[in-house]
């Protein structure tokens, strides 16, 4: 009876498998535009090289992807989100909540976040103290503990050393992995170098964390959509902005925009990679457990995403931007990747 079961759930399993990818024979990811072109170059390369057919990838934002990545198990949901940021322990629940718990992470490498502007324009030396005074709604007044409305209207408001131009900074919404990572790192990072409001972090982190991420609403900040393309193109035409985007678009558009220095530190590859550079962050992307099998091609488009020919010192992703994971950690992750090993809330930060 035990092998009539196991026959007829295999023949079920068959035929759940079949008509499951009758609906769609092609592999849908969404989530960060930061991941988008590491991605695309994945896809294009696993389209030419298997049977299988490319990859449709849509760039939503790492928080719009986690969003709808969560959103069910069904054949109108995406097999894998992209992500420029650590899944929050808020999204695994939802997921849960809507039946998807065999999730796999796989991070793929590293970013710097750069702040830049056009080759025309001055060349910036930050510290990351300046992008919080630049950027932050409130901003410490003259008595400590005093909090006001941001009053800066030029770099040179912020940092006498700094160029004379109005504070002007094209960067992306809150649903970009690529502007959690900025506050945490950039904003939050320069917010901690004042030692009153880095003190509150012990005694009320829910109002240091409000007053370190919330970023103006005066128009010095100007969120320019998920499309970093779009923002390096209007730093061409405008040489006194700056802007805010993951290294892969400065390393590919290098003929028209400039990193500027943050900390003493130029943003470049070597930098990123050996941690010296003090906004870089981690990348990542998340498989659907539940659609492997079912939607053709997921485990086959994981192994060439982890492959050293990909991901690899010299694969070709690093031709991309793509700072490359230690060989060690790649071993590790690709090998997580294969056995599809599930994420559980413990590991989440």
């Amino acid at each position: 009876m035990k092998k009539h079961s196991l026959v007829l759930g295999t023949v079920l399993s068959v035929i759940s498998t079949s008509s499951f990818a009758a609906g769609r024979e092609h592999i849908e990811i969404v989530g960060s535009s930061t991941v988008y072109p590491f991605a695309t170059v994945v896809a294009e390369t696993f389209g030419k090289k298997t049977k299988f057919k490319t990859p449709k990838i849509e760039s939503t934002g790492s928080g719009g992807g986690l969003k709808l990545f969560c959103s069910g198990n069904g054949i109108n949901t995406p097999d894998i989100t992209n992500s420029s940021r650590r899944i929050k322990k808020s999204e695994v629940e939802l997921c849960a909540s809507n039946g998807v718990e065999n999730i796999t992470e796989v991070q793929v490498g590293f970013d710097g976040i750069a702040i830049a502007n056009s080759k025309k324009g001055e060349t910036f030396n930050l510290s990351l103290k300046d992008v919080f005074l630049a950027l932050a709604k409130e901003v410490p007044g003259e008595k400590e503990g005093e909090l006001i409305e941001n009053p800066y209207k030029t770099w040179k408001d912020v940092n006498a050393n700094l160029p004379d131009t109005k504070i002007e900074v094209l960067g992306p919404p809150p649903t970009s992995g690529t502007r959690d990572a900025f506050a945490e790192l950039a904003l939050e990072g320069g917010c901690k170098k004042i030692d009153w409001i880095k003190a509150l972090k012990k005694t009320d982190k829910s109002k240091f964390k409000s007053l370190c991420h919330t970023v103006r609403e005066d128009g010095a900040y100007i969120e320019a959509g998920e499309n970093d393309n779009l923002i390096v193109q209007k730093l061409d035409k405008n040489k006194n902005a700056l802007g805010v985007f993951g290294f892969s678009f400065l390393d590919q558009n290098e003929d028209k925009v400039k990193g500027a220095v943050i900390d003493g530190v130029e943003i470049s590859f070597d930098n990123i990679a050996d941690g010296q550079y003090p906004v870089s962050r981690p990348l990542y992307f998340y498989v659907k457990g539940d659609h492997v099998g079912k939607v053709p091609g997921i485990a086959e488009f994981l192994a060439e995403f982890t492959s050293d020919d990909a991901w690899g010192e010299d694969g070709y992703l690093t031709e991309k931007g793509l700072i490359p994971l230690s060989e060690e950690k790649r071993e590790e992750i690709s090998e997580a990747a294969r056995e599809l090993k599930v994420l559980s809330l413990e590991e989440e930060s």
